[in-house]
C-alpha cells in the first residue's frame, strides 16, 4: 500500500472544515482591512530563498526542498511566503500601480524539510499578510493587530504579543560588532552552526534551538541598547499606534526572528493555551525594507506577517473552542423508484442553487436504511418523494427534529425552506427516529411499500 510521505497531512472529516472556517475568517478579516488575495507559485528559483531569506539560516541550510528540474534548473519548493511575494512585486511591476502601498495577503502550502511535531509538519500551510511600499510604524502596528485580530475572532483569548527592534542598517550594524566581540571568546562553548555564524550573521546565534538556554545567550547583548535615535524613535511610535488599538504587548529584545532580512520591528504573537508547551507561538513577523531592492527591484519599504494554519487549529482544540461548523444538511431527498429519482436528482439542483445544502440517495437502498442515512447526515428536514404527491404538485416535508409533517405545494417548497430553517435553532437531529417501516400512524413514507434494507 502507498502511504503519504512522513510530515505530511491527509486533510478529511471534521477537521478539513475546521480548516475550511479559518480560511474563511482570515478571508473576511483580510477584506475588513483592504487587502487583496495573491496566489504566487509554490516551485520558485532556488536562487530566491538563498538571496531572500539568506544563505545562513536555518531554513536554506537544513530545510529546504531542493531539485534540479529536466532543464536542468534549480528549483525549490517554497519555504514561505514573502519572497515569492516581493519577487511578484518586482516582477509584475506592483511599485508603478499609483495606488500605494500594495496590500496583499496569501493561504497556501509551504515544504520545510524538518522533524514533525504536534503542529509543524514538512508540508505546512501558512497565511499571512504584506505591505509593501510604507515606512510608516502605522503600517507596523496594523500588521500586528490584524494578525491578533484574526486570532481573536476564532475564540482565543489570551493572546500576547512580544515586540522588538532591530533598528535600521547602521543600528544593527553596530550591534552585530558587539555580539562578535562578545560571542567570540567563548565560541567553542556553542554549537558548530553557531561557530559558523558567527562571521556570517551573528544575530542567528540568538535564535539557535540548541545553545537558547545557555547563560550566554541568555547575556548577550540587546538590540535595544544600540538603537540610533532615529530607530529608537520609530520603535516608540510603534508603541504609541499599538496603545491606540488596544494591543497588549511586551518589548523582549530576545525576539530577532530567523530569517536575514529582517530589521526595525519584529515580532512574535503567542497565545496562553493547555498542552501548547512552552512554544507556543502561532505567528510572529516583521519589517522587512532591503528585500526589495536585494532581490534586484526598487528600494521599497515593506513589513509583513506569516501564522500557520495547522499550529492555529490544534490551540483551537486544545482550547476547546467552540467553532460555528456546519455538520449537518438542510434537507436530504428519499425515492424508491425511477420516476421519483429523476426529481429527486431536479429537485435537489434546484434547491441547491436556491442556497440550501441537500443530498439524496446514491447507492439504491430501501427507505428504512434511506433514513437512517439521513440521520448520519443531520438533516434538518426530509422529504420522500412519492410519484402521487408529485403528480399533484405536492410534497411531503418532515421536521428530523420534532418529526412534525406537512404537505406543500412544490411551488412553494423554496419558501418553506427559507422560512422554516431561518428561524430554526438548535437542530439536533433524534439518533433514533421514523424509519418507515419502524412507525405508525401518519408518515412522510405513506403511500410507499415497505422496503428491506
Amino acid at each position: 500500500m502507498i502511504t503519504k510521505q512522513k510530515g505530511c497531512t491527509d486533510l478529511i472529516g471534521r477537521e478539513a472544515k475546521v480548516w475550511k472556517f479559518i480560511d474563511s475568517i482570515v478571508d473576511a478579516t483580510m477584506e475588513k482591512y483592504n487587502y487583496n488575495y495573491i496566489r504566487t507559485p509554490i516551485i520558485e528559483a532556488t536562487d530566491l530563498f538563498h538571496r531572500g531569506i539568506g544563505e545562513s539560516t536555518d531554513i536554506v541550510t537544513k530545510e529546504t526542498y531542493d531539485f534540479v528540474d529536466r532543464g536542468g534548473r534549480s528549483i525549490t519548493l517554497r519555504p514561505e511566503g514573502t519572497a515569492g511575494v516581493v519577487r511578484s512585486y518586482i516582477e509584475n511591476k506592483m511599485y508603478g500601480n499609483p495606488a500605494q502601498p500594495i496590500k496583499v495577503y496569501y493561504n497556501g502550502t509551504m515544504y520545510r524539510y524538518e522533524r514533525p511535531q504536534a503542529g509543524r509538519d514538512r508540508e505546512l500551510t501558512q497565511f499571512g499578510a504584506e505591505i509593501l511600499g510604507s515606512d510608516d510604524p502605522l503600517s507596523d502596528a496594523e500588521i500586528i493587530s490584524l494578525a491578533v485580530n484574526i486570532y481573536k475572532m476564532l475564540g482565543l483569548k489570551e493572546i500576547k504579543v512580544n515586540i522588538n527592534s532591530l533598528g535600521d542598517n547602521t543600528s544593527r550594524l553596530k550591534y552585530r560588532e558587539e555580539l562578535i566581540k562578545y560571542f567570540k571568546p567563548h565560541i567553542k562553548d556553542l554549537c558548530e552552526d553557531c561557530q559558523e555564524r558567527l562571521q556570517k550573521n551573528p544575530l542567528r546565534i540568538l535564535d539557535c534551538k540548541v545553545d537558547k538556554d545557555k547563560e550566554l545567550l541568555k547575556n548577550a547583548p540587546k538590540t535595544l541598547d544600540y538603537l540610533n535615535d532615529e530607530s529608537r524613535t520609530r520603535f516608540e511610535r510603534v508603541q504609541e499606534y499599538l496603545d491606540i488599538l488596544g494591543i497588549k504587548y511586551e518589548i523582549n529584545p530576545n525576539i530577532v526572528r530567523g530569517l536575514d532580512y529582517y530589521n526595525h520591528t519584529v515580532f512574535e504573537i503567542e497565545a496562553k493555551v493547555n498542552g501548547f508547551g512552552s512554544n507556543n507561538v502561532l505567528g510572529a513577523g516583521g519589517r522587512y525594507n532591503g528585500l526589495c531592492s536585494q532581490l534586484e527591484g526598487p528600494e521599497t519599504p515593506c513589513i509583513g506577517f506569516a501564522s500557520g494554519i495547522g499550529r492555529l487549529a490544534l490551540a483551537l482544540e486544545l482550547e476547546k473552542v467552540k467553532l460555528p461548523i456546519v455538520d449537518d444538511i438542510d434537507l436530504f431527498l428519499l425515492y424508491v423508484n425511477e420516476e421519483e429519482k429523476k426529481y429527486a436528482l431536479y429537485l435537489a439542483q434546484e434547491l441547491r442553487m436556491a442556497g440550501f445544502i441537500v443530498d439524496t440517495e446514491y447507492l439504491g437502498r430501501g427507505l428504512k436504511a434511506q433514513f437512517k442515512q439521513a440521520d448520519r447526515l443531520n438533516a434538518k428536514y426530509l422529504a420522500v418523494l412519492n410519484s402521487d404527491d408529485l403528480n399533484n404538485n405536492e410534497i411531503k416535508l418532515k421536521n428530523n427534529k420534532t418529526k412534525e409533517e406537512e404537505t406543500i405545494s412544490l411551488d412553494a417548497i423554496i419558501y418553506y425552506l427559507e422560512e422554516k430553517i431561518n428561524s430554526t435553532e438548535d437542530f439536533e437531529t433524534e439518533e433514533d427516529g421514523c424509519h418507515c417501516d419502524d412507525c405508525s400512524g401518519n408518515c412522510c413514507c405513506e403511500g410507499h411499500h415497505k422496503e428491506e434494507v
